[in-house]
């Protein structure tokens, strides 16, 4: 037990000092460790590909993003605005638009106007092993960019 005023602040002070180390020592050990945990693979499987007509725009709900078939095949579009992750909505004629903020986008994803840095992610599309098509809404392709089937 400290005699004096003076003993007990210095003590006190050592004690801060320890425990401040402490905290910081804690700190510096656990930055080699990653702060947030992987999450799961988002591969989505859509379905048979014949289910799908050519000239067909199918939104998907669910996996925030829209499929397309063409005369060159299947392509993906995140529905996933840019600017601040909002919903996109699709129009045949005008691309899509962002409700949120006015981005517009064209109809293959290229901003044309509000705030969006950047346009629409094409995603990667793939057969799965038991013949459905999938998308990998992890894995972005260049704009452009067809599956055939």
């Amino acid at each position: 037990m400290p005699d004096t005023r003076r003993d007990f602040l210095g003590l006190a002070a050592l004690w801060s000092m320890a425990g401040a180390l402490g905290v910081a020592l804690a700190g510096m050990l656990r930055l080699p460790k990653p702060a947030v945990l992987p999450g799961p693979m988002r591969v989505f499987k859509l379905g048979d590909p014949a289910q799908y007509a050519v000239g067909a725009t199918v939104k998907m709900d669910a996996e925030n993003l829209y499929l397309f078939r063409d005369e060159k095949g299947f392509y993906a579009i995140s529905s996933v605005c840019t600017h601040l992750g909002c919903i996109v909505s699709h129009s045949e004629q005008e691309g899509f638009a962002c409700p949120c903020h006015g981005s517009k986008f064209s109809t293959d994803g290229t901003v044309t106007g509000g705030p969006a840095p950047t346009g629409l992610a094409w995603l990667e599309m793939s057969l799965s092993p038991d013949g459905q098509l999938q998308v990998n809404a992890e894995s972005e392709v260049q704009r452009g960019t067809r599956f055939p089937v």
